[in-house]
């Protein structure tokens, strides 16, 4: 009876082993290669979801490459790459034609200045309304820094803006209740390229996503530039409420509490033409919006409230 039992423990054992093998097999048989591109505000995040992803699935290959989200839009739906990124609502024209889409997490476009600005006391003090950023890109009603600023001189603000057709620009512009299409400035390619533009002018004007003007390491403000503070409340100071700029740890709380408003603040998708219909894609996608959340704030971005994560895998499944 004993020997009987022994073989039965055993047996129990060595089927829950085999169990646990299998499972751990089925997890490194997953492969393939996932192509991904389009928007720079998703670029840093992506790239670390990639990594940590083929750690898990050393079989399977990622390559991830940066152009903006029209060139995301425009490659998932050319079914040139996998997932697309777009960093900004999806149009009735794009779903039209087969776009699906999922909310992977949140970030924020900033105004930028640069660090010697003659100005940049007044400009922190005071920050910029809704109207007078307005006046800059759209109406250009407002030509020098001393219109905003009551100095004496007359300094042209030289306006940049980019080229690429991007959610930064789009997201930036609907804020101020327009398009990309409506902004005035000298076009510059990519957020690194606009950020550095904005760095080399000392009375430069711009904007960019926060992981491009924050240090991952250091997580202040890059050397070089400055961000311009939104007077949201248009009375013509930046009120403590307001002042949530010095680090990077700061503004993504403030997005976070809904304290930097959406726009300019906005969600950052994953796109696909239909429902991934490949294995590995759909399973990066859901591993992204579920244990890949852990990876969100360390690299500077929001994570989704639980009730927006829900209703993301539910379009998964």
């Amino acid at each position: 009876m004993k020997k009987i039992l022994f073989l039965f423990f055993l047996f129990i054992i060595c089927f829950n082993c085999k169990k646990e093998q299998i499972k751990k097999n089925s997890k490194n048989t997953l492969t393939g290669t996932i192509s991904v591109s389009g928007a720079w505000a998703l670029y840093p995040m992506t790239i670390k979801w990639a990594e940590e992803f083929q750690k898990l699935y050393p079989s399977v290959r990622i390559d991830v490459s940066a152009g903006g989200a029209g060139k995301g839009m425009s490659d998932a739906l050319a079914g040139i790459t996998d997932i697309g990124m777009v960093s900004r609502e999806i149009y009735e024209e794009e779903i039209n034609k087969g776009a699906w889409w999922i909310a992977v997490t949140k970030d924020a476009v900033v105004p930028t200045i640069n660090k010697k600005n003659p100005y940049l006391k007044t400009l922190k003090e005071n920050g910029l309304t809704k109207e007078a950023f307005t006046n800059i890109w759209v109406t250009n009603k407002i030509k020098y820094w001393e219109e905003i600023t009551e100095g004496k001189n007359k300094n042209l603000i030289n306006i940049y803006t980019r080229s690429d057709a991007c959610g930064a620009a789009s997201t930036w512009a609907k804020f101020m209740g327009k398009y990309q299409e409506d902004l005035i400035g000298i076009g510059v390619y990519s957020d690194p390229g606009l950020v550095e533009s904005v760095k080399k002018d000392i009375l430069g004007i711009g904007y960019n996503n926060i992981n491009y003007v924050y240090d991952a390491n250091t997580k202040n403000i890059i050397e070089g530039v400055e961000i311009c503070p939104i007077d949201f409340n248009g009375n013509g100071k930046i009120d403590k409420n307001e002042d949530f700029y010095k680090n990077r740890d700061d503004i993504v709380d403030a997005i976070k509490k809904d304290k930097y408003p959406s726009p300019p603040s906005r969600l950052l998708n994953f796109v696909c033409h239909g429902k991934p219909q490949k294995n590995i894609t759909y399973e990066f996608i859901k591993w992204a919006i579920t244990e890949g959340q852990v990876y969100v704030l360390e690299c500077g971005y929001i994570k989704l409230s639980d009730n927006l994560l829900k209703e993301q895998l539910k379009k998964l499944k």
